[in-house]
């Protein structure tokens, strides 16, 4: 459903978009879930992927990496080696917060300016994606925040899936560590098992969606959802 849609059967209420953030362990799902969103109609702000812009060539960041953690974490044209920072962070906790401290401002900017964006253009809401949402500071800027989690096996079968061998999938969750979906639990306003069908996944994104925007539009979100 696109924003038109949207914006055609529903008169919205308030100011600004719903924003609804989505966190959860590595491997359990949250992009699955953000694509899905993005179909019915939600902005998508991948934190992830703006890490990656912060940290592109260039960028101011870079200078405070390398004063940390070294010339060993840089390619010889300059640019960050990440798998290189990555062998470093995911088995050193302290220095896994280190670069968060770094890293996340300059995320924290540019998410702010892409929730403006949305105002700007009148999307319906707004998904944050970022394992991080909490330890950021991301979830304060959210109505809602939805943890997304699936049983261990099958978060290190995905991961395999990724082409992870399995020395690097175990250092991945030892720095998220085993209680991560437990601890984020006391911020979730909804808890969502992915280790279903897609199709059971979507029906639960596009309930609890409509649950979520409905006191911000009158009249129906969307019509009759037909599933098999």
């Amino acid at each position: 459903m696109s924003k038109a849609d949207v914006m055609e059967q529903g008169i919205m209420r308030g100011e600004g978009p719903v924003i609804i953030g989505l966190t959860g362990p590595i491997g359990c799902g949250k992009s699955t879930v953000a694509a899905m969103l993005g179909q019915l109609g939600g902005a998508v702000i991948d934190a992830d992927a703006l890490a990656r812009d912060v940290t592109a060539p260039g960028q101011p960041a870079l200078g405070a990496i390398r004063d940390r953690f070294g010339d060993g974490v840089f390619e010889g044209s300059g640019a960050l080696d990440r798998t290189a920072l990555g062998a470093v962070v995911f088995g050193d906790a302290p220095a896994l917060r280190d670069l968060e401290a770094i890293v996340h401002p300059g995320v924290r900017r540019l998410v702010e300016e892409r929730l403006d964006r949305a105002r700007r253009v009148g999307d319906p809401f707004v998904v944050i994606e970022a394992i991080k949402l909490v330890e950021g500071g991301l979830a304060e800027r959210c109505d809602e925040v939805w943890l997304i989690e699936c049983p261990a096996s099958v978060q290190r079968e995905r991961l395999a899936g990724r082409g992870m061998d399995a020395d690097d999938v175990e250092r991945r969750l030892a720095a998220q560590g085993a209680d991560l979906a437990q601890r984020l639990s006391a911020h979730a306003s909804r808890r969502f098992d992915t280790s279903g069908t897609k199709e059971h996944i979507r029906e639960r994104v596009e309930d609890a969606l409509a649950d979520v925007l409905a006191p911000r539009f009158a009249g129906p979100i969307w019509g009759p959802v037909e599933r098999p």
